[in-house]
């Protein structure tokens, strides 16, 4: 049986659903205080201020989807493992912007930093795509390289796209988007084959 919900509990919620509908600029303590019951105050004993109220949230995005990652990341075809990785990130791209911009395009004094972090294994995200890209090069499908700087690609290369896009500069919807990405994806692939 799930354990109830603590008023902690009750002001993430209700600052991830102005988040999702707003971004950070619609999450100020006392709209949160009133979509919870609360008084301002009372937000205070359980967050400190708004930036760890927000870093929370970013947390908890960057948790959320590295265990979505991390079990499609497993197991199967060492290729498709890698693929699957960068359309879920294209998936939680677009269908959480926000909580998208929060965790991988804002800047944050807490953020990883390449190469030192990412090596130390200190990305619950990319850590699943790096270990996609080593088991590829151990299976010959990808060619021998430095498998931190082949997943720094191959993220560089989707978020890129991903900011592209929201930024308006493709003049496609979504579903052409997701297929321009696509192939760019499969573009980019082609040239790390083992075969290549």
């Amino acid at each position: 049986m799930p354990r109830p919900a603590t008023t902690a509990d009750r002001i993430l919620r209700a600052a991830r659903t102005l988040f999702e509908r707003e971004g950070a600029a619609g999450v100020s303590m006392r709209r949160v205080a009133a979509a919870v019951g609360l008084s301002p105050m009372a937000i205070y004993r359980h967050f400190p201020n708004r930036e760890a109220l927000l870093k929370r949230i970013g947390d908890d995005s960057f948790d959320a989807i590295a265990r979505h990652w991390d079990a499609r990341g497993r197991g199967g075809d060492v290729l498709e493992r890698l693929v699957a990785v960068q359309r879920i990130y294209l998936d939680y791209a677009l269908a959480h912007p926000h909580l998208f911009d929060q965790a991988f395009s804002m800047p944050r004094s807490d953020a990883r930093r390449f190469p030192e972090d990412f090596r130390a294994r200190r990305s619950p995200t990319l850590n699943v795509v790096a270990d996609a890209v080593e088991d590829a090069m151990r299976a010959g499908v990808l060619r021998e390289d430095d498998v931190w700087d082949v997943a720094m690609t191959l993220w560089a290369h989707t978020h890129g796209l991903i900011a592209l896009y929201r930024a308006g500069r493709f003049n496609l919807d979504e579903a052409a988007f997701r297929r321009t990405y696509e192939a760019s994806l499969q573009r980019l692939l082609r040239g790390l084959l083992a075969s290549a």
